[in-house]
């Protein structure tokens, strides 16, 4: 059969018969319906969960705990499973991807929503979709952003302005610019820690990388907490059932399930169509934050939303010049 003849051809009967598919053609299974809705609403709810667990347990040791939790349960199983042993160049790696994306990243922002509503949190880390255009063009021999993507980057930073602008602006108070900042700068490290992980030496398997970053990571939050103090203000008898179960809810559905799901979509599905969980995942939190915990939905809020999620939009669906680019563009969110 002609290279021509296979891409006029139905995909799914060209799955049945044994044929390789592209995945950005591929069919949509019941499996990958399930994994897309993973990623959707379970992500987007680990924004009010750890909203929740920091009520009564400090966010590093929070953050520090679910990351550590879960490389201790993923690394062993993944480890035999994959029949890996990682050498010291991978372990090296993890370290600095773990601090760069857990540390830096994912407890930043879990410190943030001390003093950022949980929804506009998520609409924040959003943006490591444009910290990753922009890295990319200033590093050397970077690829620079077709007109398209500027104006993606442009307007989303725009959408951060209307965010921790002038008070009172529409007749809405702005995010506290303190929290706001963390959360840039959380994202910025997000972006950095995606990028390096492409060039670091890691297993071949992406799920043990995963776990051996979540060990690192977890280290590295639970040891700063330590020093930070943050274990003065724990005791287990005060610590509320509501915040123990938040803490499951982060290890179990958004850490195991939910980077389980993201990791099977990467390999069936289209890079862009994966990445549309970077929109879809500050809608979900926005509404369950609004709905569940109160959160308001200001004027401000609903302008700055929907600039930067038009704007991620743009960056995302954007045409890129090789499949590698395509999947550089996607990275994993703050709450794999």
């Amino acid at each position: 059969m002609t290279a021509t003849s296979l891409k006029s051809d139905d995909p799914a009967k060209a799955a049945k018969r044994g044929e390789a598919v592209s995945v950005a053609h591929a069919p949509m299974t019941l499996t990958i319906y399930l994994a897309f809705a993973a990623i959707y609403v379970l992500w987007g709810s680990t924004y009010l969960a750890m909203r929740i667990g920091i009520e009564t347990i400090p966010p590093l040791l929070l953050v520090g705990t679910r990351h550590l939790v879960t490389g201790l349960i993923l690394y062993p199983f993944l480890r035999v499973r994959a029949g890996i042993r990682p050498s010291a160049a991978h372990w090296g790696t993890a370290a600095v991807t773990g601090i760069l994306l857990l540390f830096v990243g994912n407890g930043g922002v879990c410190w943030a929503e001390q003093f950022v509503p949980s929804g506009l949190t998520a609409l924040l880390v959003a943006m490591v979709a444009l910290w990753l255009v922009v890295i990319e063009w200033l590093r050397p021999g970077g690829t620079r952003p077709t007109g398209r993507v500027a104006a993606g980057i442009v307007l989303g930073f725009a959408g951060l302005v209307l965010l921790v602008g002038p008070a009172r602006l529409g007749g809405s108070g702005r995010v506290d610019p303190i929290g706001a900042a963390v959360l840039v700068i959380a994202s910025f490290s997000w972006a950095c820690g995606s990028l390096y992980s492409k060039h670091g030496k890691m297993p071949s398997s992406p799920l043990l990388g995963a776990a051996m970053q979540s060990l690192a990571g977890g280290a590295v939050l639970w040891g700063v907490g330590l020093l930070a103090g943050e274990w003065r203000g724990v005791h287990l008898a005060s610590v509320s059932l509501r915040s123990w179960l938040a803490l499951g809810y982060l290890i179990v559905f958004g850490s195991c399930l939910g980077f389980t799901a993201y990791i099977y979509l990467l390999k069936h599905s289209a890079p862009a169509r994966v990445g549309t969980y970077a929109f879809v995942n500050p809608v979900v939190a926005l509404f369950l934050g609004w709905a569940l915990a109160g959160e308001p939905l200001t004027l401000r809020t609903g302008l700055a939303a929907a600039i930067i999620l038009t704007a991620v939009c743009l960056v995302i669906t954007a045409p890129h010049r090789t499949p590698a680019e395509s999947e550089a563009a996607i990275p994993v969110p703050e709450e794999a």
